[in-house]
């Protein structure tokens, strides 16, 4: 602990990225290899609760709750990714297009940023989750298509200050595309600032997946999720059975957090203000 303190900023945000980072891909990738036998159902042993042998308990059909919640997990992570992934791509293409072609296209991309952020996040997210048929795609795709308008603002007014730089005008003086500035001279600079609105979108999309599937939007019952076992555990919950909720919260808040974290450390890594401590 005193060799910890005793480095410098820089350094410390460094060392609790990567053991955040370590955190959330080892749970991921645990979770992705676990057998169903793991988190399978066991009727005998119904509702036992937090010990050495199901340190998490089980649930009303005897399955292992620490399993189950870490394959649900893994499963929110995966469709996070996912989601994220196509909302900040969305956001990319839309943001530099509007700052560049301008106009009634700059218009028309800002009218419907402002027309989906006028809109209650949720209930769109599940309007659109219920249009494409619900379960893992219909979940990914609604949080994909409502993600991107708050990064889609970023990008492009970090296009606009690229915009006005020596190199573009001079680009565009010796006759090149808008298409090869975008390329060439736009997009290189933008990359860190898309890195961290992805990382930073990785846990609004994990939070609103797992809202949509406790409301009964999303993932099937069948189906591992924090969602899932959130729901289910909200029916017995008031007769003692705590740990049915706790422990999978507990996992998902962690989580968020760290997600959260990570995003809020590489910004101030990349940040020259704080590149000299």
């Amino acid at each position: 602990m005193l060799k910890y303190a005793r480095l410098n900023t820089r350094t410390r945000l460094i060392v609790t990225t990567v053991i955040a980072a370590v955190y959330l891909i080892g749970a991921f990738i645990w979770g992705l290899l676990l057998d169903p036998p793991s988190y399978a159902v066991h009727f005998e042993g119904q509702f036992i609760s937090p010990s050495w042998g199901h340190i998490f308990g089980t649930d009303f059909m005897g399955r292992d709750m620490f399993f189950r919640s870490l394959k649900g997990l893994s499963n929110s992570l995966v469709i996070g990714l996912l989601a994220s992934l196509i909302s900040s791509l969305i956001a990319l293409m839309l943001g530099t297009a509007s700052a560049l072609l301008g106009g009634k296209v700059d218009k028309s991309i800002l009218f419907i940023v402002d027309a989906c952020l006028g809109l209650p996040h949720l209930v769109l997210v599940i309007l659109v989750s219920v249009a494409l048929g619900g379960g893992a795609t219909g979940v990914m795709m609604g949080v994909a298509l409502t993600h991107w308008p708050d990064l889609t603002r970023v990008v492009r007014a970090e296009v606009l200050q690229l915009r006005s730089s020596w190199y573009v005008k001079a680009s565009y003086k010796m006759g090149k595309s808008r298409l090869y500035v975008a390329v060439k001279h736009i997009l290189p600079h933008v990359i860190p600032v898309y890195l961290i609105g992805l990382i930073l979108l990785f846990p609004h999309a994990i939070m609103h997946e797992a809202a949509v599937t406790f409301l009964g939007f999303g993932l099937p019952a069948e189906t591992p999720a924090i969602g899932v076992i959130l729901s289910e555990a909200m029916r017995h919950i008031a007769t003692g059975k705590w740990w049915l909720a706790l422990f999978p919260g507990l996992l998902l808040i962690t989580a968020v957090l760290l997600f959260d974290g990570i995003g809020e450390n590489l910004k101030r890594l990349i940040n020259p203000a704080s590149a000299h401590e």
